[in-house]
């Protein structure tokens, strides 16, 4: 007699978790949606070398003179740059006993796919969040570090976006297709806490209160200007980078905390400024266009002495990450980013065998007794910028921090 067993089932076993990780890997990408493929060359040319460079050729000068009867003119010479792209690799891998299946009551095998799928997500995003952090286009009150969210000049507000229509078409960056088919339309891809500090601010709290209540009421506020809003908890914040709190607290850990820990416990005694500030930020502070994707900032609920409870971004409502002791805690203002452009503003590249998304490897056993399994996911790709005129980044502090 034929009994149907998981086994049997194999490869529709594995087409479902491979489903699972694609819903992880496609979902909260943010910054890819300014990139475009690396112009004139196919994704299989430019991952065939260390570096791919794309030239520039400068326009002629106007005429100013009329045709000479008695000599030849001089013709005009044309100037030439180059922008580079440099594509990377990234990967991710689990490993687990055979037992682990046989014992956890969670669904591990189907999650462990999705986490896998959100890990290439993340890192692949990470690539594009660099390019543009990166960017030495920026636009912002004062020094980031002088950043105040008491300063409502700090503050982003409607008043910006006049400023960089005219930054974006004087520099002549390429932007979204409309419905009348014009490319004038960008986007500002910004964390909710500015866009709040927008809606409140000058025209737009004017039209929410007197002639659009769901400006208010809904958050409809979807474009201003010729830019389209979008606004995500997973655009760029540079946490605790800005003007240390009036009441700072500056110390690191005395020893590592680990993800999914509720508490952490600091080198000084901080206990009696636990209300002071909005967030603490583990990690080291972003002064310049370095990311540090581990970083995390935490809402502090209570303090006894040197352990320190807090709440964060992961799953239990913990900690997302490890973190060693020695690490930076610090509650100075956040610095939120707005970042405006277009399609071109980034390029980007992947290698078409292994695809945009990645390549899951395995499920695979290994051991003496196969008593091992493995997955994993590998990439060739990348992000990058090619020029620097097509994408400002705005930084800003927020009202909620005040």
């Amino acid at each position: 007699m034929s009994i149907q067993t998981p086994s049997n089932l194999s490869n529709s076993v594995r087409t479902q978790y491979i489903a699972n990780y694609i819903d992880g890997a496609y979902g909260m990408r943010v910054y890819d949606q300014l990139a475009v493929p690396f112009p004139g060359i196919s994704a299989a040319e430019v991952m065939k070398g260390s570096s791919v460079s794309y030239p520039f050729l400068s326009g002629m000068t106007p005429s100013t003179e009329t045709i000479p009867q008695d000599h030849d003119v001089t013709p005009q010479i044309l100037r030439d740059a180059v922008g580079t792209f440099t594509p990377t690799s990234r990967w991710g891998a689990l490993q687990w006993h055979e037992a682990t299946d046989m014992q956890v009551y969670t669904d591990y095998g189907q999650k462990r796919f999705k986490k896998l799928g959100e890990n290439q997500m993340e890192s692949i995003e990470l690539l594009a969040l660099s390019a543009v952090a990166g960017g030495s286009w920026y636009e912002r009150y004062t020094a980031r570090a002088s950043l105040d969210a008491g300063t409502a000049a700090h503050r982003a507000s409607d008043s910006i976006f006049r400023k960089m229509q005219g930054m974006m078409l004087t520099m002549k960056v390429p932007g979204f297709i409309n419905s009348a088919g014009e490319a004038n339309t960008w986007g500002a891809i910004m964390h909710p806490f500015p866009f709040h500090d927008i809606c409140e601010s000058g025209n737009v709290d004017a039209i929410g209160l007197y002639q659009d209540a769901g400006i208010h009421l809904n958050f409809e506020a979807a474009k201003i200007g010729p830019f389209r809003l979008v606004v995500t908890p997973y655009a760029k914040v540079f946490g605790g980078a800005g003007l240390d709190n009036g009441t700072a607290v500056a110390t690191t850990l005395a020893s590592a905390a680990s993800a999914l820990g509720t508490t952490i416990v600091t080198a000084a005694d901080v206990a009696a400024n636990a209300a002071a500030g909005m967030f603490w930020t583990i990690g080291t502070e972003e002064t310049s266009t370095t990311v540090y994707p581990t970083n995390e900032r935490v809402k502090v609920v209570s303090a006894v002495s040197t352990t320190i409870t807090v709440i964060g971004e992961g799953e239990n409502g913990g900690l997302r990450f490890d973190h060693a002791a020695g690490e930076a805690v610090r509650n100075a203002d956040s610095v939120y980013t707005i970042v405006f452009g277009g399609p071109g503003s980034l390029v980007k590249a992947f290698d078409p065998a292994i695809g945009e998304y990645g390549e899951v490897v395995g499920p695979k056993k290994f051991g003496m007794l196969d008593q091992f399994a493995s997955i994993g996911w590998k990439y060739y790709g990348g992000y990058g910028r090619i020029t620097e005129n097509r994408i400002v980044r705005g930084e800003f502090s927020t009202s909620y921090e005040a």
